[in-house]
């Protein structure tokens, strides 16, 4: 069989396999030497993608895991357990919100390629429950379905900083997480006092992230955040430690995976995508890739108009990074 680089399946021959490799119904052609995830050839060519425009309809309870303003679709972090996860193996989320990675772990047993192990710390004890009630309800309608449960997974309550003290070293194969904004949580939605409204995430600095205030429009530009007294710098500086302090708990080899988007605050745009990167690597973690996911359900607002253009962000990335 030929090793074509363009397509990693081959011609598919099931006696013509190598002795690492073994034909997946359905899927295509598995490498035994993958330690990286249990993808075939042809779903890793697939999952190399820069950017990722796969549609993720509202489901598994969105209408309740939308009380979170910041919630991630659970195929969505499904997809990226199954890209930097092998089956088996665990997850982390120090930020894990309404639980989006710990229900995508899950849904790898129906899925995908096998149930991950999942551990979520959050500091919001509303977010916790919500966790539950969203896991309890659907698995009630997945058993009228016919359908097996989703498995429950560890959501901690309380700060990360401290949880992660009580984590192993070395137990954690893949940490994905979605990290609070710098005076990005709580922020104005639109210029038009009329339709201005607070939004349902607290500011990375808050005490009690359920702790929010109403919003006010800004006259430059939306997207800034009032009354939040932390630099860029000193958000920075708290994702650095943070994530220096996880570090301990990953396995050499682990993958770091991290949505976060850029803003604009003060008429000025910031590449806090960028800013993250280049500190996550001041502590030794390797970027690897930058990927784009880019979220067709996001409305559209009037921003800047008609004085200055101020894009209406559709996207956020996803930082892939290693701990080597």
């Amino acid at each position: 069989m030929t090793d074509d680089p363009a397509d990693p399946d081959g011609p598919h021959e099931r006696d013509d396999l190598k002795p690492h490799q073994r034909h997946v119904p359905g899927r295509g052609i598995y490498d035994e030497r993958n330690r990286v995830n249990d993808l075939t050839g042809r779903e890793w060519k697939y999952a190399t993608k820069s950017v990722i425009a796969d549609p993720y309809p509202p489901d598994l309870q969105h209408e309740l895991r939308s009380e979170h303003g910041g919630q991630k679709p659970p195929r969505l972090c499904l997809d990226l357990v199954e890209r930097f996860s092998k089956a088996g193996e665990r997850v982390l989320d120090p930020y894990a919100g309404v639980g989006g990675t710990l229900l995508g772990a899950s849904l790898a047993a129906h899925e995908g390629t096998g149930r991950r192990e999942a551990l979520g710390f959050e500091r919001t004890a509303r977010w916790v429950d919500l966790y539950e009630e969203v896991l309890a309800r659907e698995n009630r309608a997945r058993r009228e379905r016919g359908e097996p449960p989703l498995a429950p997974q560890q959501l901690r309550h309380g700060d990360c900083a401290v949880l992660v003290d009580d984590v192993e070293t070395d137990s954690v194969d893949l940490l994905l997480t979605d990290i609070p904004y710098w005076s990005m949580d709580a922020v104005a939605q639109t210029r038009n006092p009329r339709r201005t409204r607070a939004s349902k995430l607290g500011r990375f600095d808050d005490a009690d992230a359920s702790d929010t205030t109403a919003a006010a429009a800004d006259p430059d530009a939306a997207g800034s955040s009032v009354d939040d007294p932390a630099s860029k710098e000193e958000w920075l500086s708290t994702m650095t430690t943070t994530f220096d302090a996880f570090r301990r708990t990953l396995r050499d080899g682990a993958y770091v995976v991290v949505f976060i988007g850029d803003m604009y605050r003060d008429s000025s745009f910031h590449f806090l995508s960028a800013d993250l990167a280049r500190a996550l690597e001041s502590i030794g973690l390797t970027l690897k890739a930058d990927l784009i996911w880019y979220d067709p359900a996001k409305d559209l607002h009037v921003y800047g108009y008609p004085f200055a253009f101020v894009p209406s962000m559709v996207h956020q990335h996803v930082l892939v990074l290693r701990e080597e």
